[in-house]
């Protein structure tokens, strides 16, 4: 007979995948955590949240969910799928840029490719939002936000999915890249710094 807790414990590919999730190296900038997986999409799942900090600054926003099927699933030609997102602000005037939200996806594709990132099936979408104050605020600053939302099937190690997921929340967050050949130092706090 097994015992109950063996009927819960998730499946060896889960289990090592999520070890790959959590290896993952972040910028000093980004302040990662473990946060609650969304329960009903996957049968197995596991999340982060992250913040982009500067001089105390909140500059950016995102979370990044990874699900697991092992039945698999026709939309995600695969077992497993990263679902990501990732808000900044941005300056007011680029909000009518009509290549933003093409140059937005393609943070997220320059990422994946710079990290050897594989993967199949994309999709998401690119927004662009802008808000004005008046009345009792209008002495408030108008702000403009760009939002990323997008999915794919990763192959490969899934810790460079994170790390792709990473340097998006600083693209998007207006951080410069990292030069080639420079060493990424993990933050105090991590995926892996419960």
């Amino acid at each position: 007979m097994v015992a109950p807790k063996e009927l819960d414990a998730p499946p060896v590919a889960f289990a090592a995948a999520l070890d790959q999730f959590r290896a993952a190296r972040l910028r000093p900038e980004v302040v990662c955590e473990e946060m609650p997986a969304p329960q009903r999409v996957a049968p197995h799942a596991a999340a982060l949240s992250a913040d982009v900090v500067v001089d105390g600054a909140e500059l950016g926003t995102g979370r990044v969910v990874l699900l697991h099927d092992p039945a698999g699933n026709d939309g995600w030609q695969g077992t497993f799928r990263c679902v990501a997102y990732a808000r900044a602000d941005i300056e007011p005037e680029m909000v009518t840029d009509p290549l933003l939200s093409e140059v937005g996806w393609s943070w997220l594709c320059d990422a994946l490719a710079s990290h050897g990132a594989e993967y199949v099936a994309p999709s998401g979408t690119v927004t662009r939002v802008a808000s004005e104050s008046f009345g009792g605020m209008a002495d408030d600053p108008g702000n403009a936000q760009i939002e990323i939302r997008a999915s794919w099937t990763p192959l490969g190690d899934l810790r460079a999915h994170v790390e792709s997921w990473g340097e998006l929340l600083c693209t998007a967050a207006g951080l410069p890249p990292v030069p080639s050949g420079v060493v990424v130092m993990p933050s105090r706090r991590g995926p892996s710094g419960r």
